[in-house]
Parts: structure tokens; C-alpha cells; sequence
């Protein structure tokens, strides 16, 4: 079945992982529990996509019969461990937004998303106390229906936004549909909505045709955050505009050394070189003339994945989940920038901040040449850029 796959993930996933209790959840997560060296996955939004279309880059933990993996408590990485492994501290402040761009209308996203906060110790983020906006692609409050696979995405990525910078307010942009042109307006509408100083982009699709969309995601002083990929060695557009950063994608598991933690690069990353677009001053590697994908990353192997609360593919009741893909790695990213909440240049911060990244150094998304385009290596390289947040001043 096209969308379901078998896969070796990286590193292997405790889905029946500790039952997680609010702020005090720690670093066990991935340590309990049966070890699954085989993770069962779903596209949320499935693979094939019409011309000028993206789709999103999450992965949904199956179970043995191929349904999503549902639970009443909550398995995979927690905020706290998340928090701890990219030794992030700070909460953010509510005068910080981060906007969340998806395509079509999830009518449950206040409802999941305060389960998901209170489940963790986190702050209210409601509607009523101003934490929480839902707008249209115009910023209006004219809805487009719904679709259950990018609700998916849209629950994924409201909780990584949360868990990084439970203190920011959220607002979610809501695409008419998934063409790149709606998604295109979407993200251009959040970089202008007041207060928002990152937007997440957890979706993609082909460079070809994509000029026609470039100028909306360039916005100087507001961090446009992408997703990489979800099928390895390759571009998708928008990550490959100069304009953004691109985020890319790592397996995450507990470690014995001082960190706590230990990352290499995770196999469906997206990376390489453009076809399409140039790059700006600050992206300086030698082997390709053009953007190069990508400029950091975070975990996304959905075989070391994070608790999600939000739809099933099937009935109408929510459930904690275990999610994966770049569509992970985009959010965590936004929601540091948050954190930081200082100004932001394009995607140059983390060029300059190299020290305040954890190079990760070890595993591939393909064959290619230059052979630092699609494997881990010292230093820059396409699977994970400049490595992953050491603490949220490098954004």
C-alpha cells in the first residue's frame, strides 16, 4: 500500500515507552519499554502529489496490523527530553508569535493542543487567554475544510512549537489547499501577522515551477522555517530557497557521554544542491555552486519519534501518537527561535553561532558526490548542515 512503509529508521524506538507525567517526564523515554528495530510508517499526507503541490513530511508509527499506533497515554519523546537533549531553557515570552502554516482547516487544533500541554506541565495556550490564533491563508477567519492527514501534521507541529517555547504564543495559518500557490499565501500571511518572528513550514515539493512562489517566503527579519524532506538524497522547494532555513534531520537516542544524548544523521532527510536557486553570502561549502539543503537540523527518524496528541486516520476521537520526519525537525527549530527571540536575518543566525551547534558527524541518506551532500561528516554537511541546537543561540 503506497504510503506505508517498512523501514529501518535509524535508531530503534521504545514505543511502549514510560507513561509520561507532565514537566517531570526525563530522557527515559527511549529506554523502556520493547525495543522495535523495524518501525511501521505512514505518510500522513501521502506520497504522490499533484503538479504544483507540496505535501507534508510527517511519519505516523503504525501498529502490527498497520494502523496508526494509538494510545490513552502518551509513548515517545517528551518536551523535557526534547528540551534536555538540545539543552534549551528558556520558555520564550508571550509577546513572541509562532506561526504555524499548514493546509486546511483543523477544528480540533485548540482542543488536542491544550491535552498535549496539560499532559506536559505546560502553560495554558487558549483562544480565550490570547495565546492561541487559527486564521485563514489571508488572515481571516474564513476556514477551508478539512483533511484528516495534514490535521495530522497540524497537531504535530503545534506540539513541537509548544514543547520548545511553551511561553510563545502560536498562531496556526491555515492553507485553502495544498498547492504551493495557497501555501505560498499562507506563509507570506503569517510573516506579517504582528509579533511572529519564525514560521513553520513542515512541507514541500518540487523546485520546478516554484519561482512563481519564492518572493513569499522571503521576509528579512522573520525566520522562515522548512522542512528538508522525508525521502533522502534530494531537493524540495521551499527548503532549497536562500531565503529560509532549512531544516534537516537526525535519530536521536540517550547516550553515557556528558551531552546525555547522541545524534546521527537520519536516512529520509532530505539534502542537496539546487538546481534553482543561488546561495546567499553566509553558505560557504565548495562542492555545490548553488543553495545547498541543509542549514541545521533535529531529530525526525520516526524509530526515536515524539509523542503527539491529535487525530487518528480513522474515527473521530483523538490519541497520543508517535510521530517522525523533517516535519518533526522544522517545528523544534521555530520553536527555539522563539526562545532566542532576539533578531534574525534570514537564515545566516546559525552561521555565525557555529559553537552553539552539536556537529553531528556519522550516517547517510544516500550516494552522492560530493559525498558530504548526502552523508554526515565534520563540520557542514546536506543530511544535517550545521548540526543541531546546542542551546537556542544560534537562532
Amino acid at each position: 500500500m503506497r504510503g506505508i512503509k517498512l523501514r529501518h529508521w535509524g535508531m530503534a524506538l521504545a514505543v511502549a515507552a514510560l507513561q509520561l507525567a507532565g514537566a517531570s517526564a526525563s530522557a527515559q523515554d527511549l529506554t523502556a519499554g520493547s525495543i522495535l528495530k523495524k518501525v511501521l510508517t505512514r505518510e500522513v499526507c501521502g506520497h504522490d502529489v499533484a503538479v504544483d503541490h507540496a505535501r507534508c513530511h510527517s511519519h505516523v508509527v503504525l501498529d502490527r496490523n498497520g494502523n496508526d499506533l494509538a494510545t490513552a497515554t502518551p509513548s515517545g519523546l517528551s518536551p523535557a527530553s526534547l528540551r534536555s537533549a538540545y539543552n534549551v531553557t528558556g520558555s520564550g515570552s508571550a509577546g513572541t508569535v509562532i506561526a504555524v502554516v499548514d493546509a486546511y482547516h483543523y477544528a480540533n487544533a485548540e482542543s488536542d493542543l491544550a491535552v498535549y500541554r496539560s499532559q506536559f506541565g505546560l502553560p495554558a495556550c487558549t483562544k480565550a487567554n490570547g495565546c492561541f490564533k487559527q486564521v485563514d491563508q489571508n488572515g481571516g477567519t474564513k476556514y477551508p475544510s478539512g483533511n484528516k492527514g495534514w490535521n495530522q501534521e497540524a497537531a504535530l507541529d503545534l506540539d513541537m512549537v509548544s514543547a520548545m517555547c511553551p511561553s510563545c504564543s502560536i498562531v496556526l495559518v491555515e492553507a485553502s489547499s495544498s498547492s504551493m500557490s495557497n501555501l505560498a499565501t499562507a506563509a507570506n500571511t503569517a510573516a506579517q501577522l504582528s509579533g511572529v518572528r519564525a514560521v513553520s513550514n513542515s512541507y514541500g515539493g518540487s523546485e520546478s515551477g516554484s519561482t512563481s512562489y519564492a518572493s513569499l517566503y522571503n521576509h528579512l527579519n522573520v525566520a522562515m522555517v522548512v522542512s528538508s524532506g522525508d525521502s533522502g538524497y534530494g531537493v524540495q522547494f521551499p527548503a532549497s530557497s536562500p531565503h529560509v532555513t532549512a531544516v534537516g534531520g537526525t535519530s536521536l537516542k540517550t547516550a553515557s557521554n556528558s551531552r546525555g544524548w547522541t545524534e546521527t544523521a537520519w536516512s529520509g532527510a532530505g539534502s542537496g544542491c539546487s538546481t534553482v536557486y543561488a546561495k546567499l553570502s553566509w553558505q560557504t561549502d565548495s562542492g555545490c555552486a548553488m543553495r545547498t539543503v541543509a542549514d541545521v537540523s533535529a531529530v525526525a527518524d520516526p524509530a526515536t519519534g515524539v509523542a503527539v496528541y491529535g487525530p487518528k486516520k480513522i474515527g473521530t476521537k483523538s490519541a497520543w501518537q508517535v510521530y517522525g520526519g523533517t516535519s518533526v525537525a522544522a517545528p523544534i527549530i521555530a520553536g527555539i527561535y522563539g526562545v532566542n527571540g532576539g533578531p534574525v536575518t534570514y537564515g545566516a543566525d546559525p552561521y555565525s553561532h557555529t559553537n552553539s551547534l552539536y556537529d553531528v558527524t556519522s550516517g547517510s541518506n544516500g550516494s552522492c558526490s560530493p559525498s558530504y551532500l548526502c552523508t554526515a561528516t565534520a563540520g557542514y554537511d546536506g543530511p544535517t548542515g550545521l548540526g543541531t541546537p546546542n542551546g537556542a543561540t544560534a537562532f
